[in-house]
């Protein structure tokens, strides 16, 4: 097999391939006969007929086809072997000429990994954040912890508060029509912790049991239904019950309750410990951030539009799942945030993580960090912890989507580049 290879522009190498006939009449061969197991021809078994009398039932152009889909993945394979290419996308045919008895010609273009030229990315010195545990954490904690242990109480003698549970009627309307779903009976919110439209909740407090009112609010400028966004609405209300939290006091009692301590100070230094752990994981997190973004600004490499495109889709098909796990699908995000601005932000990522992934081979290569088969198990482990599906279950799942296996190992080569990079580099603390 001769070739010739011509570099072109954005990574891609143009390349002219020379199968020599005897080659190409085997591969040739070889078609016809698979396609002759499948292929029911008058006055001859299954498999049987003569490739002549194959030719003129099916043409000879089907079998060239079946020879290059069968041939093709081989060519290309020695091709890439024998220039030692870093591919990074699936070869394609541009051309090619399969007269039966000549050489084999095709032309295809490959395209190669840019290449990285690193900085520095040892012994670097990063400065950083210090990450501040809130002076009020503490408190928070405490507070949080009594609150889930609360009981809930009804109250009759007095108007709602802020800090309320309240069960009540309501019924909206904008622009002069009763607004679709926007509707309900005994409907349950907790005054302190809504999501409902701004001011809503707000509205609510101060209002007696079995009283109708109306509240107006108006919807925020990017609600995900054009029609609302911006507009003022009318909500008809009736309080029918009210309810209030009543906290535990914070004893050694409670404490030997919500978990494995004797007394009150067992429960604060776990709540302590917890926040000094909180402090230093996230202290580390962002020292290994810096010191990976320091590395990956400090590379210089030339990326092909074409991988950015590539993981744009990835990203595009990411976030519909995303989308469709919270309820919602990709039309509805469209419309509510633009499709130019939800590309060129895909966009942008894309051009991130594609430039992140290359330095991180770049670093791996240079440093012959490599996934081994416990790093491997490793993953598959904490996704059967995080799932709570054995691990060979999790693999037959798994094995269902295409690409899942390299995206897990690719993963865990970031991982150990992270802890590389962290281990040969100096974060200092300000």
């Amino acid at each position: 097999m001769n070739t010739k290879i011509e570099k072109l522009p954005e990574n891609v190498v143009k390349v002219d391939i020379e199968v020599p006939a005897k080659d190409a009449v085997s591969y040739y061969n070889n078609a016809a006969k698979r396609l002759a197991q499948f292929v029911n021809i008058p006055g001859f078994r299954k498999g049987k007929a003569p490739r002549n009398v194959l030719e003129q039932h099916i043409g000879e152009e089907r079998i060239k086809h079946e020879a290059l889909e069968n041939a093709l993945p081989r060519i290309f394979a020695d091709v890439v072997k024998e220039n030692d290419f870093d591919v990074v996308a699936q070869p394609y045919v541009e051309s090619y000429t399969f007269n039966v008895g000549e050489d084999l010609k095709i032309t295809a273009k490959i395209e190669l990994r840019p290449e990285v030229t690193l900085g520095e990315y040892k012994g670097l010195t990063v400065e950083v954040e210090e990450y501040k545990t809130p002076e009020d954490a503490f408190q928070k904690s405490v507070d949080n912890l009594l609150s889930q242990s609360a009981e809930t109480i009804l109250v009759t003698d007095r108007v709602t508060e802020a800090n309320d549970i309240v069960v009540f009627d309501f019924e909206g309307f904008a622009n002069g029509e009763k607004i679709e779903h926007g509707d309900a009976k005994n409907y349950t919110l907790d005054l302190a912790n809504s999501s409902f439209i701004p001011g809503f909740a707000e509205q609510l407090v101060g209002k007696p049991m079995g009283e109708e009112f109306e509240i107006n609010v108006t919807f925020p400028e990017t609600y995900h239904e054009k029609k609302l966004a911006g507009q003022p609405a009318v909500f008809k209300c009736k309080i029918n019950e009210i309810k209030t939290k009543v906290l535990p006091e914070l004893t050694d009692e409670f404490a030997q309750k919500v978990g494995p301590f004797k007394t009150v100070d067992d429960l604060k230094a776990d709540i302590q410990s917890y926040l000094d752990t909180q402090k230093s994981d996230i202290d580390r997190t962002n020292s290994e951030k810096a010191v990976f973004e320091k590395v990956v600004n400090d590379a210089k490499v030339e990326i092909q539009q074409s991988m950015i495109d590539r993981e744009t889709d990835q990203l595009v098909e990411e976030y519909k799942q995303k989308l469709q796990m919270q309820g919602f699908n990709w039309d509805q995000a469209v419309e509510a945030q633009g499709y130019e601005n939800i590309m060129k932000e895909l966009k942008e990522d894309a051009a991130v993580r594609v430039k992140n992934s290359l330095v991180i081979d770049k670093i791996a290569k240079e440093e012959n960090i490599t996934v081994s088969q416990a790093d491997f198990g490793a993953k598959l482990s904490e996704l059967s912890r995080m799932y709570q599906i054995d691990t060979p279950t999790m693999i037959k799942q798994l094995s269902q989507t295409p690409g899942v296996f390299n995206a897990l190992s690719q993963q865990a080569l970031n991982e150990k580049v992270t802890q590389f990079l962290a281990d040969n580099n100096t974060v200092k603390l300000k």
